[in-house]
């Protein structure tokens, strides 16, 4: 990494004297880690806002950009329409919302920060949330949906991911809110039939009730329709997000 300008730097997201000291030498800094063992998704919550404090407290007084990562529910509002990057709810139940307070916070330090809100980031090998779905299908032999399976669940390419990313970095303005929303909403019903096809097994349509039962962990996700919008990141940044879509990248997948 040297000659193009860079020098790596290993870490840990629970060394935060590592995390303090690879931030105080960058020029700016992109945070994408965090662990997804969801069996301690609080505890993981709370590492994740103690890396931002670290992280945030490395950059007081430089006004180098700082970009956190967070999730599109962040910005869910009750009336049940798309989040919007203009909307953060404080007292929202998922843990999640760690992330944002610590930005938040480390933002009345004076240190740059901003927010990339991520839905179901994919390619042909890992699909976010729905590459541990498509292991409970296999387990299974079923591959399932709640009730109707129509909530509906967001996509990005992870290339396009990536590239709001760059652009947050060197455009993005302090105290911003980005949502990386490639696909507004794909129903889960529809994720199933293509789940269903690549493993080459029935699908079937799972109760509400019966959802912790079949999908573990997962089933408090599976049955939550959480629409967000671009539009503004698109807008404020220029970003256009090309694919290619999450069906198209699931039928792509060697199953």
């Amino acid at each position: 990494m040297r000659a193009p300008g860079a020098e790596s730097h290993r870490g840990d997201i629970e060394d935060l004297d590592s995390l303090r000291s690879g931030a105080a030498s960058a020029d700016g800094v992109i945070h994408t880690a965090f662990n997804h063992d969801f069996s301690k998704f609080v505890a993981n919550c709370e590492t994740d806002r103690r890396a931002i404090e670290a992280m945030g407290a490395a950059l007081v007084g430089t006004n180098r950009p700082f970009i956190i990562t967070s999730g599109t529910g962040m910005g869910a509002r009750p009336s049940g329409e798309p989040a919007t990057e203009d909307t953060f709810n404080a007292d929202h139940a998922n843990p999640r919302k760690a992330s944002e307070i610590a930005g938040a916070a480390v933002a009345l330090q004076g240190v740059n920060v901003s927010v990339v809100r991520l839905p179901q980031v994919h390619d042909p090998v890992k699909q976010g949330l729905i590459s541990p779905l498509i292991e409970v299908a296999r387990h299974k032999g079923v591959s399932a949906y709640v009730d109707e399976g129509l909530n509906r669940w967001l996509a990005v390419h992870r290339h396009d991911a990536a590239r709001l990313y760059l652009l947050a970095l060197e455009k993005g303005l302090a105290c911003s809110r980005y949502h990386a929303v490639a696909e507004e909403g794909i129903a889960l019903r529809t994720i199933a039939y293509v789940i269903g096809h690549g493993l080459d097994v029935p699908v079937q349509r799972i109760a509400a009730a019966d959802a912790p039962a079949h999908f573990g962990w997962l089933g408090a996700f599976v049955g939550v329709d959480l629409p967000a919008s671009s539009a503004l990141t698109q807008q404020r940044l220029a970003w256009r997000p090309t694919g290619p879509g999450l069906v198209a990248d699931l039928e792509a997948m060697r199953y």
